[in-house]
């Protein structure tokens, strides 16, 4: 994006969970795109998070600042009620505005652990899994909702897995955490919606994030060589491809037409026409589409139609059980003859 292609000036975003990921890639592309970032996370120089990991969300920051964008590292547990509510207090303080909300916060919690079977999933550690991965997003959106509703306009953005409304996760309690992050941002975008506030879930492709690109051995500089290991990766995008999606749907003036919407990287994509960093861009989508016979997903997405195909009918009967309803009530009285009516049943 060109300096003076810079749609969000003036605006100010939280993007919780910057620290690695889709976070940081995100934190980046709403920072090229003119917004100042708060980029919070538990992993800071020194004290790093359980995971173990050498990013940082001061790395993330001098990245931000290095490509002329303005960053704020600050280290917040979105678990913990009282650090967050000190997070969007400080925002509040510093700037009386909050834009986006973008929870990004442990996407990739080791705490889920492989890919199981329901019945063969250690849930041990799912208590701690959900609370970090799935009440922090909660927390999160509850204390900075109010900023935005004070303004009359923003965006919360839940960062999830998949397309579709079920799953994403490669075991229960990864799975439990995705599907309820695209009904969390539905709930919001219902209660939201008479306030000008727009909520939406997102999902990136297949991603290179940090620890990917570890697992397969390769740097960003030669990812491509992970192709001979899976030729889906050469199909894969970085970070700031799902950034830049997020950045050209905060700058849109009709994103409130979206808000519910379980979102992608590639459709909005193809619907803005931002690319990846290396001018690509790339459609997981059009490619997911080919390979899910191959890994064994033809019969899951059936079935999920057919669900939603009963869903549909289902609700479309509420509605026009309802349009019935309102048509066999009888026309409100119009004003002067309401308030007449209304004056003789006072005496």
């Amino acid at each position: 994006m060109a300096r003076t292609e810079r749609p969000l000036d003036g605006q100010v975003a939280i993007v919780a969970g910057a620290t690695r990921g889709a976070g940081r890639g995100i934190a980046r592309g709403l920072a090229e795109a003119g917004a100042t970032v708060y980029c919070t996370g538990r992993s800071v120089r020194g004290q790093p998070s359980p995971y173990n990991r050498p990013e940082t969300i001061d790395e993330t920051a001098e990245l931000i600042a290095a490509a002329g964008g303005r960053a704020i590292a600050v280290r917040v547990d979105h678990a913990v009620e009282a650090e967050v509510d000190a997070l969007v207090a400080r925002v509040a303080r510093e700037h009386g505005r909050l834009d986006v909300l973008v929870n990004s916060i442990a996407g990739e919690d080791p705490m889920f652990g492989p890919w199981a079977s329901f019945w063969k999933t250690d849930l041990q550690p799912a208590p701690d899994a959900l609370r970090q991965a799935l009440i922090s997003h909660l927390i999160t959106a509850k204390h900075a909702a109010p900023l935005m509703i004070k303004r009359r306009r923003g965006l919360i953005v839940e960062v999830t897995e998949g397309d579709t409304v079920f799953g994403g996760g490669g075991n229960a309690i990864a799975d439990v955490v995705k599907s309820a992050l695209k009904g969390f941002a539905a709930r919001m975008a219902g209660e939201l919606r008479t306030h000008r506030v727009a909520a939406v879930s997102i999902t990136p492709g297949f991603l290179r994030s940090e620890a990917m690109l570890q697992h397969f051995g390769v740097t960003e500089a030669n990812w491509r060589d992970a192709g001979k290991k899976d030729p889906n990766f050469l199909q894969s995008e970085s970070p700031l491809f799902v950034g830049r999606a997020v950045a050209a749907l905060a700058a849109d003036p009709r994103v409130l037409d979206r808000s519910g919407d379980v979102l992608s990287s590639w459709e909005l994509g193809r619907e803005y026409g931002f690319t990846d960093a290396d001018g690509r861009r790339p459609d997981w989508g059009a490619h997911f589409g080919g390979i899910i016979a191959a890994i064994g997903f033809l019969d899951h997405y059936r079935r999920h139609a057919e669900f939603l195909g009963r869903m549909h009918t289902r609700i479309n009967r509420y509605l026009e059980a309802a349009a019935a309803a309102a048509a066999e009530k009888p026309a409100p009285k119009s004003g002067r003859r309401a308030a007449a009516n209304s004056s003789r049943a006072s005496e």
